[in-house]
């Protein structure tokens, strides 16, 4: 049997054939979601009142926390009354909501990153023009075009996606709705929906990566042609922390999207979906600021304090 209209709802599993563990997760998933409410927010206020922090690299910054706040928020609340509860059901509205919402925000924080790591390539390699390239035109320009490409593409996938016949039980194999358990889901012919989803693949996972990493294969040469250890050392704090967030980002998207098809692959990508959707949120706000002395320096002067001495 298969369902041909559009269904009443879904019911999503998660974990719910291991009760003690959802527990656990509740409690993991609330106090990440709490960290990544205060660390983003944190991150927009100091990038708005502090105007030190007025430059391309923090405009695109509070871009990507503004980003995340967003992007857990669509899926966190949902998943925390699933664990917690023997209801475990999204409405169809809810759903579409949801994905559109989530692929919307997934696909721009590609996009983003992948502009954040030209941001870092012409500050490192091109120093003296760098206020000449990076002016705020470009960098507002830049994040438009971002969120554009994201608003998009989930134009795009999530309306024939939706459109699948599912199988009367309605039951996701996940935590959210995501592209790929919905495909899974459908008892039709899901060929073309598979060919639209690799495409995209391609074009704003494999693609995006492949920029950032040319970008930081042509920083690192440059930053070996510094002769003092001085200078090495500071050209690369100022891109570790962008490249930490890069590498939490895409190994998580890469092991949901890219993943085989094979039952051991499918459970795994449960976990590496909820770190995709909860973790890397939370972390990017400690990365840039435990390993930015200006971001914390900021954060002292707004508490009133002097930032070196704050710092120290």
């Amino acid at each position: 049997m298969v369902n041909h209209t559009s269904p009443v709802g879904f019911i999503l599993l998660g974990f719910s054939e291991h009760p003690r563990l959802e527990k656990i997760l509740f409690v993991v998933i609330l106090c990440s979601y709490l960290l990544t409410l205060l660390g983003n927010t944190l991150i927009l206020l100091l990038s708005t009142l502090d105007p030190r922090l007025h430059s391309p690299m923090y405009f695109f910054l509070s871009n990507l926390s503004f980003l995340d706040l967003c992007f857990t928020t669509t899926c966190v609340p949902q998943m925390l009354v699933n664990l917690w509860g023997p209801t475990k059901t999204i409405s169809f509205l809810g759903c579409f909501v949801q994905l559109f919402i989530f692929m919307f925000l997934g696909t721009t924080e590609c996009i983003l990153l992948t502009v954040m790591a030209f941001d870092r390539y012409v500050a490192v390699c091109q120093p003296l023009h760098y206020a000449t390239i990076i002016h705020p035109r470009l960098c507002q320009q830049l994040a438009a075009v971002a969120w554009a490409i994201g608003l998009i593409q989930s134009i795009v996938q999530t309306p024939p996606t939706l459109k699948l016949p599912f199988c009367p039980h309605r039951q996701i194999d996940d935590f959210l709705c995501e592209v790929p358990s919905l495909i899974r889901l459908s008892c039709g012919n899901t060929t073309y929906n598979e060919i639209q989803m690799a495409v995209a693949s391609i074009f704003i996972v494999v693609v995006p990566l492949s920029l950032i990493l040319v970008s930081y294969g042509a920083i690192t040469r440059a930053v070996l042609k510094i002769n003092s250890a001085k200078g090495r050392r500071k050209a690369f704090g100022t891109c570790s922390s962008h490249l930490i967030v890069v590498a939490l980002f895409y190994s998580s998207v890469i092991a949901v999207y890219l993943q085989p098809k094979n039952p051991y692959a499918r459970e795994r990508g449960k976990f590496f979906g909820l770190f995709y959707a909860v973790g890397t949120p939370t972390l990017n706000p400690i990365v840039y600021t435990l390993r930015n002395k200006e971001v914390k320096r900021a954060f002292w002067r707004l508490l009133g304090k002097d930032g070196e001495s704050g710092e120290s």
